[in-house]
């Protein structure tokens, strides 16, 4: 009694089986039927029902006992933190911190916010439909109170100031999120912000923003915007998991083996060539896309740039900042 590729995933996640558990928890599935066959065996006058019945209870069981490959989580806690909405997710309390003032992204969004309501609601935008200059100039100033100024970078690479907005990145990711959130919008060559973002400004201050930020950074921006990988995966579906582990341990390279044995089938989507195996490529995806473009733009984390220390490789590892642990409660026992 085998479970098809194109059968519905046991897991309850409403996606087929290839593309959702087989290659982590078929092992636990050929249990199951191992299972029913020795019922069989026992018990050959069952009927179909009764069959059927014993195998959801069989299922139900397994995908309530925790997984290995998962670090612990059981299959039922995995389905949920991997494809419930936002503000459905379980095991986690997420809440908006009391001072927003350590993250880059809700700093420069409140430059936004204070431009445009300093001129009743909207502000010009450049030629290119960018931000202007002097609100550039406040946002890069900003760099010296964010905990990832202890690393010292030319100002012409750096992720968190420039000269416009288009050398700016985290600028630029908090004015797309803004858009994305429907915060603010475009019109007519100005920046607007909505007047039901304006009312909510001035009643509730930044915190209004927080949670719909993170949710569009999480469920509707495309990680891969900012960068020029020719190969591609979509790390949001396991953005939770990441985030679980890397508070935990706050290892990269812990992180990314990890993630390896969850989802084996991520590692099918990079290409082997001469320079980089698909293991490493992945690792790629994930500093960049994950640690350093999203938990690193937010303030949870920082990730010191250097690989190499006196010409010896060293262990990537983060540094968890109190906005993370304030924003994040989880309640998984492992």
């Amino acid at each position: 009694m085998k479970l098809g590729r194109n059968d519905p995933c046991h897991c309850g996640s409403g996606k087929k089986f290839k593309r959702c558990c087989m290659s982590s928890v078929s092992k636990q599935h050929a249990q199951v039927f191992d299972d029913v066959e020795t019922m069989l065996a026992m018990n050959p006058n069952l009927s179909l029902d009764e069959l059927n019945t014993a195998l959801q209870h069989k299922v139900q069981e397994r995908n309530h006992q925790p997984h290995p490959d998962f670090c612990g989580l059981t299959p039922t806690q995995m389905a949920n933190w991997l494809y419930a909405p936002f503000d459905e997710l379980k095991w986690v309390t997420i809440c908006t911190p009391d001072s927003l003032s350590a993250s880059p992204i809700m700093r420069y969004l409140a430059l936004i916010l204070d431009e445009a309501m300093a001129q009743e609601g909207s502000f010009k935008a450049t030629s290119k439909g960018n931000l202007p200059a002097k609100l550039v100039k406040q946002a890069s100033e900003l760099l010296p109170e964010f905990a990832v100024a202890q690393f010292e970078r030319s100002i012409s690479i750096s992720e968190f100031s420039g000269s416009n907005e288009d050398k700016f990145n985290a600028l630029h990711y908090t004015r797309v999120l803004a858009e994305i959130s429907g915060i603010i919008y475009r019109r007519s060559g100005r920046y607007h912000v909505k007047k039901s973002a304006q009312k909510q400004y001035q009643v509730l201050g930044i915190q209004a923003f927080f949670k719909p930020m993170l949710e569009a950074a999480i469920s509707k921006y495309n990680w891969g915007y900012l960068d020029g990988f020719e190969f591609d995966a979509d790390l949001r579906t396991f953005w939770l998991f990441m985030l679980w582990r890397i508070q935990s341990h706050s290892s990269v390279d812990l992180l990314v083996e990890e993630v390896k044995v969850a989802f084996p089938d991520l590692l099918q989507g990079f290409p082997a060539d001469d320079y980089f195996s698909p293991e490493r490529n992945l690792s790629i995806l994930i500093e960049s896309r994950f640690i350093e473009r999203f938990l690193q733009f937010w303030g949870f984390v920082t990730l010191d740039p250097r690989s190499f220390l006196n010409t010896e490789s060293v262990g990537r590892t983060v540094q968890v900042l109190p906005l993370l642990k304030q924003t994040f409660q989880f309640t998984i026992n492992t």
